[in-house]
């Protein structure tokens, strides 16, 4: 009689363990789904980031800006850094040097303290007339051309036709100002460049 008690009691545990392995094999399945759709996902989060002023809608995804973003950027940076006073390029200074890549801050701040001391001692104010944008998504980069103005006590000076690069640099989740520098061959510039 108790042979015949084990015996369903065996079976009835072998039920059980049949059942729990249907169930853990259910759940394994369930579990590599979800790390394929994590795996799938993961990287390809769009951070949305807005510059100061907003004129058009952007993206950033895998540490790129769509030209949008870029365009609105370089016109911000260059405002910033181009149309100065005495009495403005201080407060500019410190908001251009929120925006730059930790390795480069001090470089540009040197540059930015030099025209400084250059603007209060002419009393001279300059300002960029933005004429073109051109973005370059693959380098993160934009070229902007126009004329830059240089007024001396109030008298202009000199109106010549300028084009900068703007290099930025996408790290931590923020877009980052890596290089600001003028150039001189349209061609050049337009192309895409590394950052160094």
């Amino acid at each position: 009689m108790k042979l015949a008690l084990f015996q369903d009691d065996l079976a009835t545990l072998r039920r059980r363990v049949a059942d729990q392995r249907l169930v853990i094999g259910a759940l394994l399945c369930c579990l590599l789904l979800v790390l394929l759709a994590l795996w799938r996902v993961v990287g390809t989060e769009r951070i949305v980031l807005v510059p100061p002023h907003v004129a058009k809608t952007f993206w950033v995804q895998d540490g790129r800006a769509s030209n949008e973003y870029l365009m609105q950027m370089g016109g911000f940076v260059a405002w910033l850094i181009l149309d100065v006073t005495p009495q403005s390029i201080e407060w500019k200074k410190q908001t251009l040097l929120s925006w730059c890549e930790p390795e480069n801050a001090g470089a540009i701040k040197a540059r930015q303290d030099v025209e400084a001391s250059r603007l209060k001692k002419l009393n001279a104010s300059t300002y960029f007339q933005l004429d073109q944008l051109v973005p370059d998504e693959e380098s993160q980069a934009v070229v902007l051309n126009g004329r830059l103005r240089t007024q001396i006590n109030g008298a202009e000076t000199s109106n010549n036709i300028k084009s900068y690069r703007v290099q930025f640099v996408f790290r931590g989740g923020r877009i980052h100002l890596g290089q600001f520098k003028e150039v001189n061959d349209e061609k050049a510039a337009v192309a895409p460049v590394g950052l160094r």
